[in-house]
């Protein structure tokens, strides 16, 4: 039979993926609901190949736009957040979530409240309210399968009767494209050359925290809060070669991995059809084609944004979710051309800083999640937009 399926975030890089593999594999999937934020366009055609019953686009602005391109189409047009959360919510046997940035955390939740399987591509989800996410999902008798590739790596070899015995969680990093650059060549980095990454095809948003290391800040988080991991637990360790995705280390000194070619189709389809296993034409790993493969430590002056990270996770409380907000803010700002590349991890840790200083970093105690980050995150936002402010008039 085939599964029903919701896709949040259908245009973007991991959207498209998803969609390929479903393409690719001939996977029995019934298309639900396929959601995107401004691109009308794509989201058109989508929802023109795979007929869904809704197509949702969050920019209202474009909701006629949409509705002009599915006319005499059976597909329903919809718009604004509450519709997006609304397609997340409409029983879904497999979700993805992968709306980039905090806006993917309410549709998440309201997805993980039907006890759907989610694919969980968006790191904010896990960044601002892991716990309350993966204990709303066991109790709908759901589950959340991480779609990151260093997080599917751990997941797949991450044996659960051993899970106790777990001495370290080791993502790997690529080091993104100035992973050899010094400071004054980082100061002086424009987005484009920022969002240049060497091994994966992603939006501009995750490629630059690709190159400041956010992106490993934040799965630090992720892998702490996703799999029960004491932030002193979890490493990072750099790998240019993106074949080794994750590594877990055993108290008995084995360290096992998972390794693959860098294709995002791989980790989707492992939380498509976990526990089993989708036969689709995916390309193969040659060890032989690399030759060698390489590792280092980060270095922490350079990419500041890991210590930063791991200030948060072990400050807790509202932190991650500043942290995460901030970085929205500070990444906006250097793709617009206002502060400079490493301006945005010195805007994270001032925002942190002056935070921490109110006594801001308190999540709020309130039973709904959401509300709960979104108090924490708006208050980090308009502080982030104060420091960026002062950095831009410089």
């Amino acid at each position: 039979m085939a599964r029903k399926v919701v896709v949040l975030g259908s245009t973007g890089s991991i959207g498209l993926s998803t969609l390929s593999l479903f393409e690719q594999s001939g996977a029995p999937v019934e298309i639900l609901a396929l959601t995107a934020g401004r691109n009308v366009e794509r989201l058109i055609e989508q929802a023109l190949r795979w007929r869904p019953q809704v197509a949702v686009i969050e920019d209202e602005a474009k909701l006629e736009a949409l509705r002009d391109g599915l006319a005499g189409t059976a597909v329903r047009a919809a718009a604004g957040a509450a519709a997006v959360s609304e397609a997340a919510a409409m029983g879904a046997d497999w979700v993805m979530s992968a709306i980039v940035g905090a806006a993917g955390l309410a549709p998440t939740l309201a997805a993980a409240r039907t006890g759907a399987v989610i694919a969980l591509a968006n790191k904010e989800s896990l960044v601002c309210a892991g716990p309350a996410l993966l204990a709303i999902a066991k109790a709908s008798g759901g589950s959340v399968i991480p779609v990151d590739s260093e997080h599917s790596a751990i997941f797949q070899v991450l044996q659960p009767d051993c899970a106790h015995r777990v001495a370290r969680l080791i993502l790997t990093a690529s080091g993104g494209p100035f992973r050899a650059w010094d400071k004054a060549a980082m100061r002086a980095a424009t987005p484009e050359q920022a969002i240049a990454h060497p091994n994966w095809s992603m939006g501009a948003k995750i490629s630059v925290d690709s190159a400041t290391m956010m992106n490993k800040g934040l799965e630090m988080i992720e892998a702490s809060y996703l799999f029960a991991t004491p932030e002193d637990r979890v490493d990072v360790v750099i790998h240019p070669q993106s074949v080794i995705h994750s590594l877990v280390e055993y108290a008995d000194g084995s360290t096992l991995a998972q390794l693959g070619p860098p294709d995002m189709r791989a980790p989707i389809a492992c939380a498509f059809a976990w526990p089993d296993r989708l036969p689709w034409p995916a390309p193969r790993l040659d060890l032989a084609a690399y030759g060698q493969l390489t590792f280092e430590s980060p270095d922490l002056d350079r990419f500041p944004a890991i210590g930063i990270a791991r200030e948060s996770l072990r400050l807790g409380g509202g932190a991650p979710t500043a942290m995460n907000a901030a970085n929205e803010v500070a990444v906006a700002a250097f793709l617009d051309r206002r502060i400079g590349f490493l301006d945005i991890a010195a805007a994270v840790a001032g925002t942190l800083e002056r935070m921490n200083s109110l006594g801001d970093l308190t999540a709020a105690n309130n039973d709904d999640a959401v509300e709960a980050a979104m108090l924490v995150d708006a208050s980090a936002r308009r502080i982030a937009a104060e420091v960026v402010a002062q950095k831009h008039r410089r």
